[in-house]
C-alpha cells in the first residue's frame, strides 16, 4: 500500500497535534547514542572483511595540465602491492549536491594541485602509503590562476536590478557603502572520507561515509556504467557531513574500481590532508554591501554584490546573497553573485552555503548604518522587516523574526537605545554586545519512506535516508510513535541502505521536514487500514500507549492486528504551494565579547540565540543543532581561514592543526529559545529546517560586538587578532 501526496498547498490539518500519545517535541535521547558514545556504532572504515585490501589515493603535484605516463614498474615490485589503478573512470572532482550523475571530469586532465590521479592497492595501508608516495607521475603542466583576485569574474546572468539604488544612496539621509571579505572555509567534518567496496561479480556494495544515498547511488552507478540495481550502498553511521559527502567522493568511486578489477574488497580512507586539498571548499569571498535609509531608519534601498569562485566546468556560485532578497524592505534593490575560474579544489555546498557568509557582512553592515543613524540595531532591524517578499511580492509561509529579536533581546538583558562603543572596561578588556539577524532558505525534498506496524504493536521504519549527527533517528522514531500512539522505544528505525525506500537525502537543512512528511504520510495509512477494520474513519480513532479507542472503547493495537501486520510507504513529493510562498527558518543572535586592548585578543563570552523554524520534532536535537550553528558562528567570526598557496593553489594549512576550528575553550554558555510556530506551507507536519540555521549570520553579531567593545569596525572575516588589534583606536 501506498499514499502519495504532492503538496500543492499549505497543509493546514496540522495532524500531529491532534494525536495523543504526546511524543512529538519533547527533548528524547538519540536512541543510536550510546553506540556512538561507547564506539560501537560502525562506521564506513571501520567494517572488517575477509581478504580486504588498503587503497591509497595519489595526488598530482601541478595545478594544471596532462598526465603523460605514469612509471609503476619500480612500485609494483614493493611489498604487498596488488594493482595502481589509473582507470579514467575514476572521477577527479567529487560530486556536487543532487547532481545525481557522475562528474565528467578524468583524472588524466589535472585542475588542481593534488587532485587524484591514481590509486596505489596494496596488502596493508603502510605498503600502499609507502608505494603511493614512491609512485612516478610524469605530466605536462600548463599555466594556471589560483589567486581569484588575480581573475575578471563572469557576471551574475540571475542579477536582481529594481529601481535605482544609486539614487537612493544620494538621496538617503544616512548610506552606508562598504567592502567586506569572508575567507574560504572546510567542511571539517570529524570522520574523514572513507569507503569499502565489495563486487561479487553482479552486486557492488559500497560501505561509505554518503549524505545522499538517493542521489549517491545513481552518481556511483553512472561513474561505473553499472545499472542502479547492480549497486547498493550503506551509510548508517556517518560522522558528520556539513555539505562535504553530499556527492560521492573519488574515494568511493577509486575503491569501486579496484575491488571490481582486483576481485577482492577494497578500503580507502582518505588522510585529514588529502579531505582538505580534494574535497568541496566554501569559496572565499569579497562583497560590496551598500545601505540606504531615511533620517527615521526606513532602508530605502539594499545592494550586495559579491565575487566568489570555483573551477572551470563547475556552475555552483556561493549563493551570497540568498537572503539579502527578502530578509529586509528597501524599494531599490543591486544583487549579485559573480562567479571568478580559479585552479582550486572545487567549491561547493558548506554549512550553510549563501547564508553562512552573506549573512554575517549584511548583518555587519546594517550595523554600521544604525550606528551612522544613532539608532538601536534591535529597532532599525524591526522597522525594516517587509510584509512581503520585495521584489516578488509573494506572502511569506510564516516569519517569526521579530519574536526572535525581541524574545532574545529580552533573555539576553540587551539595552536598548543607541550605542556607544568603549564604554565598558574591565582591566586590559574592552566588553561589549552586538546583534544580528538570522535566515535560512527552507526546502523540502521528495521522500519516500515505509512504515510496519507488526503483530506485537510495534513498528518498523525504513529509508535510505541518513544521519549524519542530526537526529533523524530520533525525530523519526518521535514520528511514528505520536501518529500510531505507541512508545517511542517501539519503533525501530532503519537508516542508510539503498535497498530501503529512498529518502531526500541529509542537506540543504531539508531532511527532517522532507523525511518526516514521509513518514507521516505512512503512518496516515495505516491509521486508516485500523480504522477500517474497526469499521470507522481515522479521525475518529484514537491511539495512545497501544491502545485504540473508538467511541470511549479501548482495545489493545495487537488485538487490533490480529497477526496481519500493517506496512505502507508514504510518498511525499512538493508541489506548487512551494512557488507560492517565500519560506524560511528566522532568528537572532546576541553576542558579549571581551577584547583585549593589547593583544587584539577576542573572547566570545555569551550567546543567546533565538530562533523560530515551525514545529520543534525533538527540543534536544533541535538545540543540538542550533549550539552547534552557533560554535561555527565563533569559527567563522575569529578563526577559520583557508590560507592557499599563491603559486601552485594547494591549501597550506589542511589539517586540524592549522586549520582552525572553535575549541571548547573557545565556547562560552549558549543559551538557546526555540521560537515554535506552525508553517503548514513548509512540509505537511508543519516543520522547516534547523541544521544550519544557527550558523547564518551569528558572526556578524560578533563583529558588531567587537566594534562596540573597542572601536574596532573590522570587514575581514576572520578577525584574528592580529586585524584586531591594528584596528583599535589609540587611547
Amino acid at each position: 500500500m501506498t499514499i502519495h501526496r504532492r503538496q500543492d498547498e499549505p497543509d493546514a490539518r496540522n495532524l500531529l497535534d491532534t494525536m495523543a500519545q504526546g511524543t512529538i517535541g519533547q527533548a528524547l535521547d538519540r536512541p543510536e547514542g550510546p553506540l556512538k558514545v561507547s564506539g560501537t556504532a560502525t562506521y564506513a572504515a571501520e567494517y572488517r572483511l575477509d581478504d580486504m585490501l588498503e587503497g591509497v589515493l595519489v595526488g598530482a603535484t601541478i595545478v594544471k595540465g596532462k598526465v603523460e605516463a605514469i612509471d609503476d614498474a619500480a612500485v609494483l615490485k614493493m611489498p604487498g602491492i596488488a594493482a595502481v589503478i589509473s582507470d579514467r573512470r575514476m572521477i577527479a572532482r567529487a560530486a556536487q549536491g543532487t547532481a545525481g550523475e557522475a562528474p565528467t571530469h578524468t583524472i588524466d586532465t589535472v585542475e588542481y594541485w593534488g587532485q587524484p590521479v591514481a590509486l596505489v592497492v596494496a596488502d596493508t595501508l603502510e605498503n600502499a602509503r609507502d608505494a603511493a608516495k614512491a609512485l612516478v607521475v610524469r605530466y605536462r603542466s600548463e599555466a594556471a590562476a589560483v589567486d581569484p583576485a588575480t581573475v575578471v569574474p563572469e557576471g551574475d546572468a540571475d542579477a536582481t536590478q529594481q529601481g535605482d539604488l544609486a539614487k537612493a544612496m544620494d538621496e538617503a539621509d544616512a548610506a552606508v557603502d562598504v567592502t567586506y571579505s569572508t575567507k574560504g572555509h572546510a567542511s571539517a567534518a570529524m570522520e574523514p572520507h572513507a569507503a569499502i567496496a565489495d563486487w561479487d561479480g553482479t552486486l557492488l556494495t559500497v560501505r561509505a561515509s554518503l549524505q545522499m544515498l538517493n542521489y549517491n547511488i545513481s552518481e556511483l552507478a553512472d561513474a561505473l556504467s553499472l545499472r542502479e540495481s547492480q549497486v547498493r550502498l550503506l551509510s548508517p553511521y556517518v560522522g558528520g557531513g556539513f555539505g562535504s559527502k553530499l556527492g560521492i567522493s573519488q574515494d568511493v568511486v577509486a575503491a569501486s574500481l579496484a575491488a571490481m578489477q582486483l576481485g577482492r574488497p577494497v578500503r580507502v580512507v582518505m588522510s585529514r590532508q588529502q579531505v582538505f586539498q580534494t574535497i568541496m571548499r566554501r569559496s572565499e569571498t569579497r562583497q560590496r554591501l551598500r545601505l540606504a535609509a531615511t533620517a527615521d531608519g526606513t532602508i530605502s534601498g539594499i545592494g550586495h554584490e559579491a565575487i566568489v569562485s570555483n573551477l572551470p566546468g563547475e556552475t555552483f556560485a556561493e549563493p551570497v546573497t540568498q537572503s539579502t532578497a527578502f530578509l529586509y524592505a528597501g524599494k531599490h534593490r543591486t544583487m549579485a553573485v559573480n562567479l571568478a575560474r580559479v585552479h582550486r579544489m572545487t567549491a561547493g555546498s558548506a554549512r550553510a552555503p549563501g547564508e553562512a557568509v552573506g549573512m554575517p557582512t549584511l548583518e555587519a553592515a546594517l550595523d554600521e548604518l544604525a550606528d551612522k543613524l544613532a539608532m538601536d540595531p534591535v529597532e532599525l532591524r524591526l522597522r525594516n522587516l517587509p510584509r512581503t517578499h520585495p521584489v516578488s511580492g509573494l506572502p511569506f509561509g510564516s516569519r517569526k523574526l521579530a519574536e526572535c529579536l525581541e524574545q532574545g533581546a529580552e533573555a539576553f538583558g540587551w539595552e536598548k537605545g543607541p550605542r556607544k562603543p568603549r564604554s565598558r572596561r574591565e582591566g586590559e578588556w574592552w566588553i561589549g554586545s552586538g546583534v544580528a539577524s538570522a535566515a535560512r532558505v527552507h526546502n523540502v525534498g521528495e521522500a519516500k519512506a515505509r512504515v510496519t506496524l507488526r503483530s506485537d504493536a510495534t513498528a518498523v521504519v525504513e529509508s535510505d535516508m541518513t544521519d549524519i549527527g542530526t537526529g533523524t533517528y530520533a525525530i523519526l522514531r518521535q514520528i511514528a510513535s505520536e501518529m500510531l500512539g505507541i512508545d517511542p522505544a517501539s519503533v525501530d528505525v532503519r537508516l542508510g541502505d539503498t535497498r530501503f525506500p529512498r529518502g531526500p537525502g541529509s542537506g540543504g537543512s531539508w531532511g527532517a521536514a522532507s523525511i518526516g512528511s514521509a513518514v507521516s504520510l505512512a503512518c496516515e495509512g495505516i491509521r486508516e487500514a485500523l480504522a477500517k477494520r474497526l469499521g470507522t474513519r481515522a479521525e475518529k480513532l484514537v491511539l495512545k500507549d497501544g491502545y485504540a479507542t473508538l467511541s470511549g472503547k479501548e482495545q489493545a493495537l495487537a488485538e487490533v492486528i490480529d497477526g496481519n501486520a500493517i506496512s505502507v510507504l508514504g510518498h511525499f513529493e512538493p508541489g506548487d504551494v512551494e512557488g507560492a510562498f517565500v519560506s524560511s527558518g528566522y532568528g537572532a543572535f546576541f553576542a558579549e565579547v571581551a577584547v583585549n586592548h593589547w593583544t587584539g585578543e577576542t573572547r566570545v563570552r555569551r550567546m543567546t540565540g533565538a530562533f523560530g523554524f515551525g514545529r520543534v520534532l525533538n527540543a534536544k536535537t533541535a538545540r543540538s543543532q542550533c549550539i552547534g550553528g552557533m560554535v561555527w558562528c565563533i569559527g567563522t567570526a575569529l578563526t577559520e581561514a583557508l590560507e592557499f598557496d599563491p603559486v601552485d593553489g594547494h591549501v597550506v594549512n589542511c589539517d586540524l592543526a592549522e586549520y582552525h576550528v572553535p575549541v571548547h575553550r573557545d565556547v562560552p554558555h549558549m543559551d538557546v529559545i526555540l521560537v515554535e510556530e506552525r508553517d503548514p506551507a513548509a512540509s505537511l507536519i508543519q516543520a522547516k529546517g534547523i541544521g544550519e540555521l544557527g550558523m547564518c549570520g551569528g558572526a556578524g553579531a560578533i563583529a558588531n560586538a567587537i566594534y562596540n567593545a573597542c572601536g574596532a569596525r573590522i570587514r575581514d572575516f576572520p578577525m584574528t587578532p592580529d586585524r584586531v588589534l591594528a584596528a583599535i583606536p589609540p587611547g
